[in-house]
């Protein structure tokens, strides 16, 4: 065999032992959403009444909310981690969780009667929720960020912002699943800046470790 081909065929099996960004994304993923999962079990657990929660409208639009932020910054940190992503779809991706809350809480102001508001709103565990949400992304970011790491994203700051969300949205599903603060108005007071804040962290973050 002559050099040069002994050369190429060593970078190719080099390469196919490489695992794509795919495949160390959902690694990561995997890694970071079980030490998630472990944290909520060993802190929070489950609500005893989830079964009948989940035949109650608040219950599911929260559920379905939280999880749709999740799948829909899970798909936008996948499309800009890479050098030639166009910024434009996975924003408008990130739209459809807004709208949705928008929409229950409007709802939940024309059902509910005006003097029920503020309790709704303020809720009993709002502190619990904040901190919690944030605790159980970490993990989830850390991974992403170190899976994002073997990408060449030509927008660090948004794609360390998508998987800042990524992880919010996780977290926000799980304590959704613990948190008996079940109104719209409550998951956009209290839910909302907590995953904001973890979606700043990762843009923060990323903006520095994801330069190339």
């Amino acid at each position: 065999m002559k050099t040069d081909d002994l050369i190429k065929a060593i970078a190719a099996d080099a390469s196919a032992r490489v695992p794509s960004l795919g495949v160390r994304t959902a690694t990561a993923l995997a890694i970071g959403a079980a030490l998630a999962v472990v944290l909520f079990v060993l802190t929070l657990g489950v609500r005893p009444d989830v079964l009948d929660a989940l035949q109650t409208w608040r219950f599911d639009t929260k559920l379905a909310i939280t999880l749709l932020t999740f799948v829909g910054a899970l798909w936008a940190t996948g499309r800009l981690a890479r050098p030639d992503a166009d910024r434009r779809l996975p924003l408008a991706a990130l739209i459809l969780p807004l709208l949705a809350l928008a929409i229950a809480v409007g709802s939940e102001l024309t059902l509910s009667p005006i003097a029920t508001w503020p309790a709704r709103a303020i809720g009993s565990n709002s502190k619990l929720c904040v901190v919690s949400i944030i605790a159980m992304s970490i993990a989830p970011l850390a991974a992403l960020l170190i899976a994002l790491g073997a990408g060449a994203p030509s927008s660090p700051g948004m794609a360390g912002a998508a998987a800042g969300l990524t992880a919010g949205g996780l977290a926000a599903a799980l304590y959704a699943t613990h948190c008996t603060d079940d109104s719209p108005m409550f998951v956009a007071l209290w839910y909302t800046p907590a995953v904001l804040s973890i979606t700043l962290m990762g843009a923060a973050v990323g903006r520095r470790v994801l330069r190339w």
